[in-house]
């Protein structure tokens, strides 16, 4: 049975910061974010968005009535939880109208647990033929105002129905995966934002590629010519060039070419939105999908998912016969072109506006007459959406 990506879709909030002005502000040179991080726009989250909004807006794109009938499991990874004991995948299945005979779960380990999701959903799927899982995977990186991870903030939601016979790919059963405690990135339960040695994540994130690609190579007996490209987990666009710098030399100077001009596709979709934690790596399949005009139908794309903390996982998926029908291509380009710019000033702002206190009733600044799910603020300590 093949099982894999049947759908994909991406959102994000409508806010766009440019990095060099940012920089410009901050008193950077601005080619320190462009190209030394690798970064050019962040999207800046509203107060009226969060993880269970842009979940429900991205999933909302691809959701039709089959869909309904057979989605049984809602799968929500992230690492933005909005409450300590309520999944937010619960509040998704209401807002979505799914079937009340539904499973809907939280995962959480740092930028990982996406991947994870998407096993548990091949899992399921095998086990249960003919059904669909819904996997999300929303995030929004926070660091601070004028911190060192400002630059790498970011939000979004990627949604992806997982079923037997996708449309787009395949996901083969050829994991190699590991895990190891470091205090490379964590968030405590009383901080609303993480604290991060991000030379010792670079380092282990390096460390665990290359291991688990060397475990992969040795396991499958495939070599670096079996793959068309790379995603990456791309917490910021370079640090997918650093990952791949370490086995590049195992290719071909043609194919070393090739597998430049893929890994430079799957950074755009990055480059505009910022760091989306677990989203990130499938964000980064999407942007390979989208602008790459060479990817073939069979053809193997490796996928590297790392989450701090520290958990890494290396796998591949083969791509589907007339899967580019089914790439939202169009509509994440829309979503993108679409976004209001802010000045600095307005960006410190909104980012100073959110509302995490839930002792206090309060209105978020939620917008009248548009047709995306939304988060209207505290009553009585509960979160309120339409």
């Amino acid at each position: 049975m093949t099982i894999g990506i049947d759908k994909i879709a991406f959102y994000t909030p409508k806010y766009v910061l440019d990095l060099i002005e940012l920089a410009k502000v901050r008193g950077d040179e601005p080619e320190k974010y462009t190209i030394g991080i690798g970064q050019d726009k962040q999207s800046v989250v509203p107060n009226y968005e969060d993880i269970v909004t842009m979940g429900a807006n991205a999933a909302s794109q691809i959701i039709d009535d089959t869909d309904r009938q057979l989605i049984d499991s809602v799968i929500l990874a992230t690492e933005s939880g909005i409450d300590n004991s309520k999944s937010g995948a619960i509040y998704i299945q209401r807002l979505l109208n799914l079937s009340e005979f539904t499973r809907t779960i939280e995962l959480k380990q740092a930028c990982y647990a996406g991947t994870y999701g998407l096993m548990q959903a091949r899992d399921y799927v095998a086990a249960h033929p003919g059904r669909r899982v819904l996997v999300i995977a929303s995030d929004i990186a926070r660091y601070g105002l004028a911190t060192p991870g400002e630059v790498t903030q970011g939000a979004g939601a990627i949604a992806m129905i997982i079923s037997d016979n996708p449309k787009i790919a395949s996901i083969n059963t050829d994991s190699v995966y590991m895990s190891a405690e470091r205090a490379d990135f964590w968030r405590p339960l009383d901080r609303t934002q993480a604290l991060v040695d991000g030379h010792l994540s670079t380092d282990i994130y390096k460390e665990m590629f290359l291991t688990l690609w060397q475990r992969y190579c040795t396991k499958t007996q495939q070599t670096i010519s079996d793959f068309s490209g790379f995603a990456f987990h791309l917490p910021y666009t370079k640090m997918g060039k650093k990952a791949l710098d370490e086995v590049l030399d195992q290719a071909t100077a043609e194919q070393q070419v090739n597998l430049m001009e893929k890994l430079k596709a799957s950074q755009q979709l990055s480059r505009q939105v910022g760091n989306i934690y677990t989203g990130s790596v499938y964000l980064s399949l999407l942007s390979l999908l989208s602008y790459s005009d060479k990817l073939q139908s069979g053809e193997k794309i490796a996928i590297f998912s790392y989450g701090s903390g520290a958990e890494a996982e290396l796998y591949s998926i083969t791509l589907q016969e007339n899967f580019t029908e089914y790439v939202p291509r169009k509509s994440v380009k829309q979503l993108l072109e679409g976004r209001q710019k802010l000045s600095v000033s307005e960006y410190e702002a909104v980012f100073n506006s959110q509302l995490f206190d839930s002792h206090v009733n309060v209105k978020s600044e939620a917008v009248s007459g548009v047709t995306q799910f939304q988060f209207l603020g505290w009553q009585n300590g509960e979160r309120i959406y339409v």
